[in-house]
């Protein structure tokens, strides 16, 4: 039986990885910087405006300096994750006297977001006596698998593998992949480090720029729907 082979960009190929290729799986997180300077940026902005609108001596109200700027923000990618999901074809031709297999490492990168635009005024609560600002935010959404097939290895086994088989073997693994990188983007250790990721993000944006306007050391606290609210 001929082995058919695709090397990677890097030039690794699958025969190469060593390990079976499900135990090399690694999540890599990154954190998006660009979209949190851009909200503290404009939640600085608008406690700015409040603090000049209604002077030093009246502040105004920090719910609305706070709704302002999430107004802005109709979506913010908190965290992003690597997969690398770990797929096999089969197919069959000439009444099945031609047999040949796929196996095939596709990465996908998957991203973890906050709705924005559903933090109205009742998800939010100010209590001027501790300075406790009080945020409970919608469940993260988990983004449908951006497959990077440019970066994808395949290991082909056949005696004779036709045109049609190939397309056909990596068709079903690019179906595959995406369904094993949602499942695997749903992993509640994922899930919970997107959670943390956007609790730092919201709790830093927030505190921050009411500092700016006067509120003094603000503390900020943040849960997501069907979590219990802090004593």
């Amino acid at each position: 039986m001929a082995d058919n082979l695709k090397q990677s960009d890097n030039g690794r190929t699958a025969t190469e990885l060593g390990e079976p290729p499900v135990q090399r799986q690694q999540t890599l997180a990154r954190l998006q910087a660009v979209p949190w300077l851009m909200f503290i940026a404009a939640l600085a902005l608008a406690a700015w405006l409040a603090w000049e609108a209604f002077g030093a001596d009246d502040l105004g109200d920090p719910l609305a300096t706070s709704l302002v700027a999430f107004e802005k923000q109709n979506r913010l990618t908190v965290f992003s994750a690597e997969l690398a999901p770990v797929v096999a074809s089969d197919d069959s031709r000439f009444l099945g006297m031609v047999q040949s297999r796929q196996v095939a490492v596709i990465p996908a990168r998957v991203d973890y977001t906050l709705d924005l635009s559903q933090v109205g005024e009742e998800r939010l609560a100010w209590n001027p006596e501790t300075e406790v600002l009080d945020v409970q935010l919608p469940a993260i959404r988990v983004g449908k698998p951006n497959l990077d097939e440019a970066r994808a290895q395949y290991l082909r086994e056949g005696i004779w593998i036709t045109r049609d088989a190939q397309d056909n073997l990596t068709r079903k693994n690019t179906q595959l992949a995406e369904q094993q990188a949602v499942k695997q983007a749903a992993n509640p250790v994922l899930l919970d480090i997107a959670r943390g990721a956007a609790r730092d993000a919201i709790r830093q944006n927030l505190a921050i720029p009411l500092e700016v306007a006067g509120y003094g050391n603000v503390t900020v606290n943040v849960r997501f729907d069907g979590e219990i609210a802090p004593q």
